[in-house]
């Protein structure tokens, strides 16, 4: 994508206490912040990391132009000491960030900063906003994917995402998530994931008649020949007329696409016409606002479907539209000590976890399998042991106790001092390690409705820590 200065595209408070750190002298006090979610959209068992990429870039890029600088200087209220500061800015934190495509849970940091105080409360509106809506619609995407049971989705919502750079990077987003393509073309030149697209009724309108559409469409493109047969009628008109074009010009790969009616009813009767025709290779790909649950309601009727294109419900993630990632302190550096800092709350689910910490992921050694993650402090050694237990998602009583598993951690450094330390992989091996890793979830965690709990446990050490600080805060 074409390069632009982001820097202001912040939250203005981020400036405002940017400029309080710097003149109260705590610009530079080294300070933990943690990037999690709280809740996984459409009531399901698991997200999808996604957006780092660019989180990445707006990082490398991070600088205050002249005109940044003079912009600042006319809103009045910043010294000239601190725009001086924000001249010479100059990234220099530390990063982890679990890697794109990987499940990821709610509570657990996706993200974590270490740095000068004043740069990474700087950075946090930049980074949810490209995290959150990714991992939105990377979660989005995969949902509809698995609904298809293996049968392609292509991502077709350009035109109803919210925004230029939404439909960009929702279509690589989705692309992750397991999408096949887009109808992009700007993200088919510029990220390299294909562009795919059949015609708009507005073609076949534009013809004396429907047949002579088909088969000028045919004659030209005849390897991706995608007959749109519901601008009339899609059984007295449109089925025909492709079966015409698709007998007269053999050399025509057949494929037609419905995009209107009663998706069900009308590919099973297409499908049996295009058989008797001699064409039971000729692909049939349905659109038409559709999302998993409508998806997987036509798949259980018998619906007879080679691909879908999903758009606005996709592109948007209309049903839940908010990922509800946060960013938040958690320890300032005191002589080389983290002294942990956590915020409480009315709410129980707003109350986060103290300190510099780790996440693991913890896989059954048999099956291969995602079992439970836990979130140590930094300074733990990996979980290990043939009877390690943890409690469930909820902190309560029960117990569920673990053996014969492997420990991996799930975060990895990014930015060491504020140099880049980590090499992006391309978006055809994140999508091809987030279908793998998909794969370890246990079919209880990917079920839409009613999901089994994911564990996810704090070690003891975090867990008294949080307890400690709880008692402290409410002790005044």
């Amino acid at each position: 994508m074409n390069k632009s200065n982001l820097t202001l595209l912040t939250d203005f408070y981020e400036i405002t206490m940017s400029g309080g750190y710097f003149e109260t002298g705590r610009a530079d006090e080294i300070a933990y912040f943690d990037l999690f979610f709280r809740r996984v959209p459409d009531g399901g068992g698991f997200a999808i990391m996604a957006g780092l990429e660019q989180a990445i870039d707006y990082l490398s890029n991070l600088s205050f132009t002249d005109e940044d600088i003079a912009y600042l200087r006319g809103r009045g209220g910043f010294s000239d000491a601190f725009l001086e500061y924000l001249k010479n800015f100059a990234f220099r934190c530390d990063v982890w960030a679990v890697p794109e495509g990987t499940p990821i849970f709610p509570g657990e940091p996706i993200m974590t900063v270490r740095g000068p105080l004043l740069q990474a409360q700087y950075i946090e509106t930049m980074l949810l906003l490209l995290i959150n809506h990714q991992s939105l619609i990377a979660t989005k995407a995969n949902r509809i994917v698995r609904a298809g049971g293996g049968k392609p989705v292509m991502e077709f919502g350009t035109r109803r995402a919210h925004g230029a750079s939404a439909a960009v990077l929702g279509a690589r987003a989705a692309f992750i998530g397991g999408c096949v393509g887009t109808a992009c073309t700007v993200a088919d030149r510029d990220l390299g994931i294909t562009a795919l697209g059949t015609m708009a009724h507005s073609w076949v309108q534009a013809f004396p008649s429907e047949y002579e559409a088909f088969k000028a469409y045919a004659q030209l493109y005849p390897d991706s020949c995608t007959l749109l047969v519901d601008t009339y009628s899609v059984l007295k008109s449109g089925v025909p007329n492709a079966i015409r074009v698709f007998k007269e010009l053999a050399s025509a790969k057949p494929a037609i696409r419905i995009d209107s009616g009663d998706i069900a009813y009308l590919t099973k009767k297409a499908r049996d016409m295009l058989d008797a025709a001699g064409f039971p290779e000729c692909k049939i790909v349905v659109s038409n606002s559709l999302d998993e649950w409508l998806i997987r309601d036509i798949m259980l009727q018998g619906a007879r479907i080679d691909s879908f294109g999903v758009g606005e419900r996709l592109i948007t993630a209309s049903s839940d539209p908010v990922f509800g990632g946060v960013y938040k302190m958690s320890g300032i550096e005191k002589d080389g000590v983290v002294d942990p800092k956590m915020k409480l709350s009315e709410n129980v689910e707003k109350i986060t976890n103290p300190g510099f910490k780790k996440v693991y992921r913890l896989y059954d050694k048999d099956s291969g399998r995602m079992v439970a993650d836990v979130i140590t402090l930094a300074s733990e050694d990996a979980p290990a042991g043939d009877d390690y237990s943890i409690f469930d998602p909820s902190f309560t009583w029960k117990r569920k106790n673990l053996s014969n598993f492997v420990a991996k951690e799930l975060q990895v450094k990014v930015f060491e001092s504020g140099h880049l330390v980590y090499g992006s992989p391309g978006v055809d091996d994140i999508r091809a390690y987030c279908l793998t890793q998909i794969d370890t979830l246990w079919d209880e965690t990917l079920r839409f409705e009613n999901p089994q709990p994911y564990y996810i446990d704090l070690s003891q050490q975090l867990w008294e820590l949080r307890s400690a600080l709880i008692e402290k805060y409410q002790a005044g």
